[in-house]
């Protein structure tokens, strides 16, 4: 089946000029928020979807992963492709043990469709509440597939907004599995770190224990990338956000590109410059190494994890 489609008018494309990256990544640096989208010509995007994106496949992400520097990543389904996962599939097949994968599925995915998803490194399940994107409140189901992937240790990645919040805290509460949730909760960058709506998110994230992505300012930002044209600092106003994140929960705190950045309006970040912004959010080498390393290793590959603590337990003996 082959599909043509018009992209969403008005919306940017990814910046495949990149510039040279603005911080050097350490080594095993993980990128932990990604995605694919098609080629639609092999990889039809959903007719049901609410945007169409450019193609920005397999092949692409791996020139990013090599331009940036980016030992491994986590691709994550988007809602272009619904619960179609053939694309993020087969791009987990071709970068092997390198990659990892967030799905999208309902309640009635079987345990031998998860064991077969599981063997080609997926890891989680993605429920989206945001309603510009979706069809639908996902909230039935929430329980059943959290049932079902709870044998395999898989977690639940979270999309919302924080008007949602209130009528969703009790019911994550109780799922009974690891929460990872996307872009800070998207914090309304107008009212402040210090707000009570973002306090209040992270008192959510104390409750459940759950891990929080403190990645895309180029969706959160008022100022725009630059608060003043020309200097390397890059969305200053999204910076305080981050650092409280990283300052309440240092051990759960994961960074993403969000390549190839979708449904951008206003600007699209060069992903080499946007690597500016993680020693604004991470200033200390310990810090950068917990954010990019042993972080999103000891949730997405805790058997290495595991060995590389015992190798450098063993080196320090």
């Amino acid at each position: 089946m082959t599909e043509h489609s018009e992209k969403t008018a008005g919306w940017l494309d990814w910046v495949k000029d990149r510039g040279e990256p603005a911080f050097p990544l350490p080594a095993g640096a993980v990128d932990a928020h990604c995605h694919v989208f098609g080629p639609v010509a092999e990889f039809p995007f959903s007719p049901s979807r609410k945007y169409t994106p450019c193609d920005a496949g397999k092949a692409d992400l791996r020139d990013l992963r090599e331009h940036l520097g980016v030992a491994r990543n986590v691709i994550v389904q988007a809602t272009c492709h619904g619960r179609d996962n053939t694309a993020l599939l087969d791009a987990l097949d071709d970068f092997g043990d390198t990659a990892r994968g967030v799905v999208s599925v309902g309640a009635d995915v079987t345990i031998e469709q998860l064991t077969v998803m599981h063997e080609r490194g997926v890891r989680g399940v993605r429920f989206n509440f945001v309603k510009r994107l979706v069809q639908s409140q996902p909230f039935e189901e929430l329980a059943l597939v959290a049932d079902k992937i709870r044998d395999f240790g898989w977690h639940l990645v979270l999309y919302f907004e924080p008007e949602d919040l209130p009528g969703l805290e009790d019911t994550l509460a109780g799922l009974g599995v690891p929460l990872v949730i996307d872009h800070m909760g998207r914090p309304d960058v107008r009212k402040g770190a210090d707000s009570e709506e973002f306090s209040s998110f992270l008192r959510f994230v104390e409750r459940t224990n759950a891990w929080v992505k403190v990645s895309c300012p180029e969706r959160l930002t008022e100022a725009g990338p630059y608060a003043v044209d020309g200097q390397r600092e890059v969305y200053t106003d999204v910076v305080p956000f981050a650092r409280r994140v990283m300052a309440e929960v240092p051990e759960r705190t994961l960074w993403g590109t969000d390549w190839p950045h979708p449904n951008l309006r206003s600007h699209m970040p060069d992903d080499a410059l946007l690597l500016g912004y993680i020693p604004q959010i991470a200033p200390t080498e310990a810090e950068q190494r917990a954010l990019l390393v042993t972080n999103p290793m000891s949730l997405y590959w805790p058997e290495d994890a595991g060995r590389q603590n015992d190798q450098k337990a063993q080196g320090a003996a």
